[in-house]
Parts: C-alpha cells; structure tokens; sequence
C-alpha cells in the first residue's frame, strides 16, 4: 500500500535533504534509515529537495508499506517521530492511489521566509533572518515583480541543468506580524536557489541597496546584478498542493 506523509525537519540538523556519497547526515538518508529500521524497504520520494540549512513544515513524501502496517499508520508515525527525536517530525501519514507521486503530482509549492526584524536569541536563530528597520511596503513591491510567468535563467543557481527555468509564480506577498516578516512564493515550481535570491532581490530594493527597474532587467535577461542569496535559515519549504 502508498502513503503520503507531510513532514516537517530541522534543516540546520542536516546537509540537506538530497543523499550524497561524501555524508550520511542528509534528510533523505535519515528517513531511508528510519524506515528500514521498521521494516520499509521501499524507496522514500520527495515533492522536492531542500538545500543544506532549509528547513521544511510541509514536505510531502511517499512511500510503500507491508501488509502489517497496513491498519496501523498511526503507530507508525509514533514509531518514525520516536526515531528522530525532534529532528524530523511525521505530522501525518495516509493511505493514497498506488498512482500517487509526491514529486510529479504536485501542482504547486509554497516557500515561507522568515525575517526578525529585532536580534533574535540564540534559540531563535538557526530558524530566521535578522533584518532590522525594514520598509514593508517598499518590499511588497519589489516581491510583486516577481509574480506571473518568466524565465528565471539569471535567479538559480549555477550547477543545475534543468529542462527548462522558466516558472510561473502565483502569488509573492510579505506578511508583518509583530516584530516578524513573513515573506511568501507560491509556484507551479522552483529552481535550485531561486527563492534565496528573488528574496534577496527583493530585500534588497527594500533596502534601496537595488532599483526595482533592475530587477525587471534582470528577469527579461538583460542583465545579472551581484548579489548572494540570503541565508537558508530563514527558508522554510512550508507546503506542497496537489489536485484534489
């Protein structure tokens, strides 16, 4: 039987999300561990990966269980969250169509980023930006710009060959609750580093640091301005929508 489980994780735990040959310490080869460990053998896919210091509220990943554990999916979420110890966290797990997959169905993907705009403390840290005095309607703005259909070729990062960078972005909104921001990307996908850098973008029109005439450049292709992306631990992969 397939299941789909929501999971959320620590991103600063791992060397994100991806398995790779020089570490065991990513999100993927946990979960593949933990699964083995209760008798899964089946591969375990992703709706995405995150990189190393993302975290995650939200991913969606499937993977097939044997006949005993069929009937007893809740104990099988206490048994995967017992493992991990707060790391990785199984917020759910359901049954779904043999067809499913977390990767291909999904339609469309939401990136929270998120900005204190006073010093955090140290438990606050690893899990948000510090960005003080920040004009949020400057940047509602410069997010704005973002939205609709348009390649993205100059705002990913370099090392990845996808098929295409072009990505239609519904929705690019910023959210002020207390001495929070909340920065949001709802899309039909994203490229490698790509919300790490509209976001930079964005912050940095807020800042008056870049013109927003040079971001619409830089998205028609015209040309690349300088600037590193914003850290990852303010990145959260938040939600992953599929067709009803």
């Amino acid at each position: 039987m397939r299941v789909k489980a929501v999971i959320a994780y620590d991103g600063s735990r791992f060397f994100g999300y991806q398995s790779q040959t020089t570490t065991t310490q990513t999100v993927a080869g946990a979960l593949q561990k933990a699964a083995q460990s209760l008798g899964i053998e089946s591969p375990i896919v992703a709706s995405g990966r995150t990189d190393r210091g993302v975290h995650a509220t939200g991913q969606v990943i499937h993977f097939d269980v044997p006949h005993h554990w069929q009937t007893r999916l809740k104990r099988l979420r206490e048994l995967f969250n017992r493992r991990f110890e707060g790391s990785v966290c199984f917020k759910h797990i359901t049954p779904v169509a043999e067809t499913f997959h977390a990767r291909f169905d999904a339609r469309r993907r939401i990136y929270r980023y998120l900005i204190k705009q006073t010093e955090p403390s140290p438990f606050e840290a690893p899990f948000c930006h510090y960005l003080p005095d920040l004009d949020i309607t400057a940047l509602r703005k410069a997010l704005s710009v973002f939205e609709g259909e348009h390649d993205f070729n100059l705002f990913h990062k370099t090392g990845s060959d996808p098929a295409s960078t072009v990505r239609t972005i519904y929705r690019a909104y910023a959210i002020e609750s207390g001495r929070f921001v909340r920065i949001y990307f709802e899309a039909n996908g994203f490229l490698r580093g790509q919300v790490r850098l509209m976001t930079a973008a964005a912050l940095a029109a807020a800042e008056g640091k870049v013109a927003i005439e040079a971001i619409k450049e830089q998205l028609k292709g015209q040309r690349r301005f300088q600037l590193a992306p914003v850290p990852p631990n303010g990145l959260y992969l938040a939600r992953v929508l599929y067709t009803p």
